[in-house]
Order: structure tokens, then sequence, then C-alpha cells
């Protein structure tokens, strides 16, 4: 089975010990992201929307770099520190997955490791890919 992981760089990996996602097979599994930029930096501090829209392209950035895109994810898991926030935060989930609309659960934590964090999303996706790729091969053989 393929197994690969995708690191975001960020010194979090290493000291925590786990990757930004990793590939098994057709499936990826995204750890829990948050609304950090390029150099580390929380995204839009107070806004519990900007947050999910920095986090959820997060995502699809690790997921790409897996080999499989947002049309593939089938479950998210939104933790959010103020469940209050759950429209702005839903909004913006519905604006990314659109017609996707995968499985998915928020729920309120007591808070997430930096308090200026608002949202940390997860997400596992499914990339059949590979898997029709493998097939249309062997029907031409």
């Amino acid at each position: 089975m393929r197994r690969e992981r995708v690191s975001s760089g960020t010194p979090w990996e290493d000291a925590v010990g786990y990757s930004r996602a990793v590939r098994a097979g057709n499936q990826v599994h995204v750890s829990g992201t948050t609304a950090t930029d390029a150099q580390g930096e929380i995204v839009g501090v107070d806004d519990p929307r900007a947050q999910t829209e920095q986090a959820l392209a997060n995502v699809e950035r690790a997921i790409a770099e897996a080999g499989a895109s947002l049309s593939d994810v089938v479950r998210t898991r939104l933790f959010v520190v103020d469940i209050e926030d759950w429209e702005a935060i839903g909004d913006a989930h519905a604006d990314v997955f659109g017609d996707v609309k995968p499985a998915t659960t928020m729920v309120q934590v007591e808070r997430l490791v930096d308090p200026a964090m608002l949202v940390e999303i997860e997400a596992v996706a499914i990339d059949n890919s590979e898997a029709v790729a493998n097939v249309d091969e062997g029907a031409s053989e």
C-alpha cells in the first residue's frame, strides 16, 4: 500500500511527532489544521470566518500535495472555541465545499493550542483516480 507523508514545514510537526497529512493507499488524512499563513502567523485574529477560510486553504494545499483534491473530501471535523460562531464558520465551509458536502461535525472545545486560534479543521479525502487508472490499465491489457 502506498503511504506518504505531507509536511507543512512547521517546527510543531517534529516537536509533536505528526505530519500535516498522511496518504495511505487512496485515503488522505489531514491533521487538525488552523489558520496560519506561510510564516506561521495566525490569519484572521478575532474573525472566525477568516480563520475558517485560511484553515481550509491550508487543508486544500495538504490534500493537493498528497495528490487529491477538495472534491475527494468525504469527512471534515471542525473544532471551534465558540459554538455561537457556527454560522460564520459553516458559511465558509459551505463556500469551499459547495456540492461536495462531506460528512461534517462541528464541536465546541474549551481552547486550542494558541488563544488567538478560533477554529481547527481535520479532513479525510478518498482519491479514487489511482484506482480508476489501475482499472483502466487492466482493461487495456
